[in-house]
This record gives structure tokens, C-alpha cells and sequence, in this order.
């Protein structure tokens, strides 16, 4: 098995249901303050205007499955994680994400313009259209959970020296969630772009002051100097 794998592999076995529960309980209070906010908004609703790009990506489907995928993506880094110090630090950088992109729903309260489009054969979308709203749409949070989300994985991807290849699925993934939030007709592009910029304005800091750490069993997280990147 190749180094950056095993590496891999001790992270993710560390305190695994930790993480797991950790995951799901944030994911669960993100929702109560976002059907909150949804439901009482400080001032009236404005809905997002349309741009050419919006008519240009056409209403797929099968997007849906790359929509739902970001519950599962957001939980790689810290699946990552070698230590709980650095856990809790990713942890407390989302949290105050999640507290910007609320207060931006509360007091300026946004819905994406109704269109017309045939998801009679996606029984997928009832559901999500009964759990993810149209309102509470600018920024975009899963744009800006989808970008402190990629620059992590990156950070940790390096971390244990994973190639290149694999650098490359993480950015082609998290690209793919950005464009299923216009594909799937819940979001528009200023959306997409105000969630990209949220995202990155806290995924920057977040990991530029993060100190290199050394897994539980006091191996070197990073294989650079083995020549390994």
C-alpha cells in the first residue's frame, strides 16, 4: 500500500466516531438555524435576478446526486484530521461560516426567480424541494461549504503526500458542486459566486496559520522530503 494511503487510512481511523457524530450533530444545528432564518426573515424577500449564464446551464436531473454529495464531501476533512486540536480548529472556522452565511439570510432574506422546468421523472427532487427551499439562496452555502470544504481536503491531500491525480478529483468534485447548484435550478450564479467568495474568505486564513502536526503514532504527516508530492 502505497505511504500517502496508509496515512490516509490511520486519519481517518482516528477518533473515527468522534468525527462522525461530530459531523452529523453540526450538520443537524446548521439546518434548525437555517429553517429559522428561512422562516423568519428580518425584512422582505429579494429574489435573485437572472444572468445569460443561468439560461446557458441547462436544468440536469442527474445533478442531483452531485448535489446531495456535498454531505458526504464536507466530512473528508475532517475525516482527515490527525489530532483533535486541529479538528476543533476546522471545526470552530466552519461553525463561524455557517453563523456569516445565516446572518446574511436574516437580514437580507433571498429566493432564486420561480422557473419552469420538467423534474416529473426525478422523484429525487420532491424531497429535495421539500427540505432545501428556494429561499435563503444568496450566498450560496453549499458554493461556500463546497470551497473551505476543497481547500482543506487539498491541504490534507498534501499533508500525507497523495499525487497529483488525486489533488485533481478533489477540484473536479468540488467544481461539480458548485455547477449542480445552478443545474438543479436551487441557486443562480450570483448565488454560486457570493458562496465562493464566503467560503474562501474563511478557507484562506483558516489553513494558512494551521501549524504542520504529526499523526497519533508521531509519523510525519507530510512525505515531501521523501520526494513523494
Amino acid at each position: 500500500m502505497p505511504p500517502w494511503l496508509a496515512e490516509m487510512g490511520r486519519r481517518f481511523a482516528y477518533l473515527q466516531w468522534l468525527k462522525l457524530i461530530g459531523t452529523f450533530a453540526f450538520m443537524w444545528l446548521f439546518f434548525l438555524g437555517y429553517f429559522e432564518t428561512l422562516r423568519h426573515p428580518a425584512h422582505a424577500v429579494t429574489t435573485m435576478p437572472l444572468t445569460a449564464v443561468d439560461e446557458w446551464v441547462p436544468f440536469t436531473p442527474w445533478a442531483l446526486w452531485v448535489y446531495v454529495s456535498l454531505w458526504f464531501y464536507i466530512g473528508i476533512a475532517p475525516g482527515l484530521m490527525p489530532r483533535l486540536r486541529p479538528l476543533v480548529v476546522h471545526g470552530l472556522w466552519a461553525a463561524a461560516l455557517c453563523l456569516v452565511g445565516l446572518a446574511c439570510f436574516h437580514f437580507w432574506p433571498t429566493a432564486v426567480p420561480a422557473r419552469h422546468f420538467d423534474a416529473s421523472g426525478s422523484a429525487g427532487f420532491a424531497l429535495l424541494q421539500g427540505v432545501d427551499a428556494t429561499g435563503n439562496a444568496c450566498p450560496s452555502r453549499r458554493a461556500a461549504t463546497a470551497m473551505f470544504s476543497a481547500a482543506w481536503i487539498d491541504r490534507m491531500l498534501r499533508e500525507v503526500g497523495a499525487p497529483r491525480a488525486v489533488r485533481w478529483l478533489n477540484v473536479f468534485w468540488f467544481v461539480a458542486i458548485a455547477w449542480s447548484t445552478m443545474a438543479t435550478r436551487q441557486h443562480v450564479l450570483y448565488d454560486v459566486l457570493a458562496g465562493l467568495l464566503l467560503g474562501a474568505l474563511f478557507a484562506i486564513p483558516s489553513w494558512t496559520r494551521r501549524k504542520p502536526v504529526r499523526s497519533p503514532q508521531n509519523e510525519p504527516v507530510s512525505f515531501a522530503a521523501a520526494g513523494m508530492e
